[in-house]
């Protein structure tokens, strides 16, 4: 018998895209509340307790609030939103993360799904970190730029409803100017860092893709490694993996930039080792679709773990993102 999904916040961004990603699968049913109770209280309580695994898609408290309703324990959750990203007793949902991380996952009740600024962040810093490559104690920067449609509908708004109040002509913005954006304190935690890197988050006016960029002085390490480590580091880190790639030195010669929208409609996510031996520098970059391995791709394949089906089920043919229901 197919499991039965429920999602919790399925017209918003990330919970359209899950389910357009899993509508026509034989392997899942997806159940809804039925249109005549959407406003009713007990019908989203109700379906809560009756799916086989709930994927939450909500604001923060809203998701907090939605696991506190469930009390039929046979009930499974995937959580899309950054309140259990870093707490006990949650499964981080990054597979590819750390040895084990795909059993405690296909193993777990409660998954967090990664945010996807630190899917690109985590790839980069957590196997150095393992190598011995880059202290804990490294204060460690991070700029990325993210398609708008990271921000979710208020943000899709601002940038494409010229009938909006709210609309904005920018090409390119920075945010998060006090340094508390929501998604450093997994990014500490899940790389094992001594203290919050310094996080440094764009939005630009293109709706979806995303690159993820560390930079690292590498004359100033204790161990001083060259590219190469670093290279070499990762490729070890993900070595077989199906979504994650970690881009050969010929490859990495043969480019002269970068686009954030190369793996659009896709949940994979590719690793670059960019940089300079004579000055010493490396350019740590990671490129992801910010709707695809960032947040939707991400769930379905932690689905897949949780249910034992193919960890690739639904995940391999292009995806076209669209905000029809």
């Amino acid at each position: 018998m197919a499991a039965k999904i429920f999602i919790d916040g399925e017209a918003g961004t990330t919970g359209l895209q899950i389910r357009q990603r899993l509508l026509g699968r034989a392997d899942v049913a997806l159940i809804s509340i039925d249109a005549a109770r959407r406003k009713d209280p007990q019908a989203r309580e109700e379906m809560l307790n009756s799916a086989d695994v709930a994927i939450l898609c909500l604001p923060d408290d809203a998701a907090r609030e939605a696991v506190g309703l469930i009390e039929n324990k046979a009930v499974r959750v995937i959580d899309a939103s950054t309140a259990h990203r870093t707490l006990d007793g949650w499964a981080y949902g990054f597979p590819e993360m750390a040895k084990g991380q795909r059993e405690a996952i296909a193993n777990a009740r409660f998954v967090a799904n990664p945010g996807c600024y630190p899917t690109g962040f985590i790839a980069l810093v957590r196997p150095l970190v393992d190598a011995g490559l880059l202290p804990r104690s490294w204060p460690v920067s991070v700029n990325a730029v993210s398609g708008y449609t990271g921000g979710g509908r208020k943000m899709i708004e601002e940038f494409e409803d010229k009938a909006s109040s709210a609309f904005t002509h920018a090409p390119y913005r920075i945010y998060a100017l006090s340094l508390a954006h929501k998604h450093v304190p997994e990014m500490k935690s899940h790389t094992g860092l001594d203290h919050a890197p310094l996080f440094e988050p764009a939005v630009g006016r293109y709706a979806q893709g995303m690159i993820v960029e560390v930079p690292l002085p590498l004359h100033a390490l204790p161990s001083k490694p060259a590219l190469a480590d670093l290279r070499a580091a990762l490729a070890s880190a993900y070595a077989g993996e199906h979504f994650v790639d970690v881009a050969t030195l010929d490859q990495e010669t043969a480019i002269t930039t970068l686009a954030p929208d190369s793996l659009n409609g896709t949940n994979k996510l590719k690793l670059y080792v960019f940089g300079s031996e004579k000055l010493g520098q490396a350019r740590l970059v990671a490129v992801l679709d910010n709707l695809g391995k960032g947040a939707s791709g991400a769930a379905v394949q932690n689905l897949n773990l949780m249910l034992g089906l193919p960890e690739a089920a639904g995940l391999d043919e292009p995806f076209e993102w669209s905000t029809a229901a």
